[in-house]
């Protein structure tokens, strides 16, 4: 739902081709990812802008905004280097046009197949039986686990001497394992008394 804003000229504000490369090199700039290809990062500013279009509000915060970073960057942002950039950005981090450009680009840029095969990551896995038959622990950048087993006597430990009220508890070794009906229930009496 898009609200009017109190002056009408800024409801017909629209983002221009340049406003979309700024958000790109933007976007770059606060994920860095020499890897990926430029597609992953204009997907995530064509999402913003979209998002921007469904509300006045968002539109005037990204216009204003992408004002913001050409005038701390003292020309054109595109033009900084990374460290720059980054330096403009820093400036910029707690207001809510970077804060909104942030979530919506955690929540889109990476949800993309060819991200994920950048990144290393296979997909989802439960059309393919998940993860436990296929290669759950696959991690190669790890090293193997130490997997040892106990291969001595199977042994309960007693915590405890006697049952509340001094009765004495039962040990492994006299409870009844045959399922015999009446040995259990005289163990039992003989315990409650």
């Amino acid at each position: 739902m898009a609200f009017p804003a109190k002056y009408p000229q800024l409801n017909e504000t629209e983002m221009t081709d340049d406003a979309r490369r700024v958000l790109i090199r933007m976007i770059r700039v606060a994920f860095p990812h020499p890897s990926f290809p430029d597609g992953p990062y204009e997907r995530t500013a064509d999402t913003i802008l979209a998002e921007a279009q469904n509300s006045t509000w968002f539109r005037v915060a990204l216009t204003q905004g992408l004002l913001t970073l050409s005038h701390f960057a003292g020309g054109d942002f595109r033009d900084l280097d990374d460290e720059a950039a980054t330096k403009v950005l820093r400036r910029i981090e707690a207001t809510e046009f970077f804060g909104f450009v942030r979530r919506t680009t955690v929540l889109n840029l990476y949800d993309h197949e060819d991200v994920w095969e950048v990144l290393g990551y296979e997909g989802p896995s439960f059309d393919k039986g998940g993860y436990v038959d296929r290669g759950f622990d696959d991690l190669d950048w790890l090293p193997e686990p130490r997997i040892e087993t106990y291969d001595g006597p199977r042994r309960l430990v007693e915590v405890a001497d006697s049952l509340p009220g001094g009765a004495p508890s039962a040990t492994p070794t006299d409870r009844d394992t045959s399922n015999q009906p009446g040995k259990r229930d005289a163990e039992m009496a003989q315990v409650k008394k």
